[in-house]
């Protein structure tokens, strides 16, 4: 198992993972239909934009919380 000090880290990779995946497939339908070089166009857009999903969820992810936090009532 992963070490708890890493939850950030793991938890960043994950979501980024899947929106990305997700994201790039219907953007890539969205723009280009289904052809012969579908899936090649898909992982082009996932590779290029998970490079920088990545990052962004690390940085982001503390800020949400945190208002998050202000938002519910303990």
């Amino acid at each position: 198992m992963i070490d708890k000090r890493y939850e950030i880290i793991v938890f960043a990779f994950f979501m980024s993972l899947f929106m990305t995946l997700f994201m790039s497939f219907f953007v890539t339908y969205f723009n280009m239909g289904f052809h012969s070089a579908f899936l090649l166009s898909w992982m082009t857009a996932f590779a290029k934009t998970w490079v920088l999903a990545f990052p962004t969820v690390l940085i982001v992810v503390p800020q949400v919380r945190r208002i998050v936090s202000k938002l519910i009532r303990h």
